[in-house]
């Protein structure tokens, strides 16, 4: 995409945010890159971020599978915990107060899908009433023997991981019902023990509020970021309430811009973005 091209997207981007009555907010992956978080596009960018899983031969799709929680909890644990950990230390990139700014001017206030696990909405000040996490949220765990515990938040637990092998040491997280292992209530690679009853509720959130965009006959703009083919769950999302509510969408990412015709497609990273939108619907 030509840079003329980038600068005509912006604009049009901008006018888009500016005459909506209500923002539909999707993310991916993409969007934490900017707050500096670990790019896992492909074997080469997941191995940079943990190499000990080269030698192991291990990808992504492979680590993030719940049957290590069977075989070798402290390898489960070592790749969880530290993820959990770097979650936690890392401040969202300006770009979220961006859009939280956009969420509050609005009629009726923003709706935030993601498939994010990294809670980085909630801490930028963004309501759970108003988000949906389709892959669940590490600030969560449940129990890995359906003993009946409900999910349970993971505040105040850590998990010590050794940062040679990146394999857990000491205690493990524990249901506290049953004393079995814990595990984090993110939906992995063929989870079929993945406790979504948090996100049900969440669905049931956003359904309420599409039925107000839809009774107050609400404008809506679809923003997306960092979203990407290769788990398409949000970008199937985007276009499918963009079809369905008659919005527009505005596709915010660096490789896959591509959009539905009459749409927005803007070929940079999600804070250069919604930086540059920002300043046009300020000016």
């Amino acid at each position: 995409m030509s840079q003329t091209a980038v600068l005509s997207q912006l604009d049009r981007a901008a006018e888009a945010v500016s005459n909506a009555q209500a923002l539909f907010i999707t993310a991916g992956a993409g969007m934490g890159v900017d707050s500096g978080m670990p790019d896992f596009r492909g074997p080469e960018g997941f191995w940079r971020a943990y190499p000990p899983y080269r030698a192991l031969g291990l990808h992504f799709e492979e680590m993030a599978n719940p049957r290590w929680f069977i075989k070798d909890p402290a390898l489960a644990w070592g790749f969880y915990g530290h993820r959990m950990f770097l979650y936690r230390q890392t401040k969202p990139h300006a770009g979220f107060q961006i859009l939280k700014r956009w969420a509050i001017s609005k009629p009726v206030e923003a709706f935030v899908f993601t498939s994010n696990v990294d809670c980085h909405f909630q801490t930028a000040g963004f309501s759970r009433d108003l988000l949906v996490e389709c892959h669940g949220t590490l600030e969560y765990l449940q129990c890995t023997n359906a003993c009946g515990q409900e999910v349970f938040p993971s505040a105040g637990i850590t998990v010590q991981v050794n940062p040679e092998t990146f394999r857990a040491e000491g205690d493990l997280p524990k249901c506290p019902r049953c004393g079995s292992l814990a595990r984090p209530n993110v939906l992995m690679f063929g989870d079929w023990q993945w406790d979504g009853s948090l996100t049900e509720r969440q669905e049931k959130n956003m359904a309420h509020w599409f039925g107000e965009v839809k009774k107050k006959a609400a404008p809506l703009v679809i923003v997306e970021m960092g979203a990407g083919t290769g788990v398409p769950t949000v970008r199937m999302t985007s276009e499918r309430i963009t079809s369905l509510f008659g919005g527009t969408l505005i596709r915010i990412n660096i490789r896959e811009p591509n959009v539905p015709a009459g749409n927005i497609g803007i070929s940079l990273g999600a804070l250069a973005a919604l930086t540059a939108i920002d300043e046009r619907v300020s000016a």
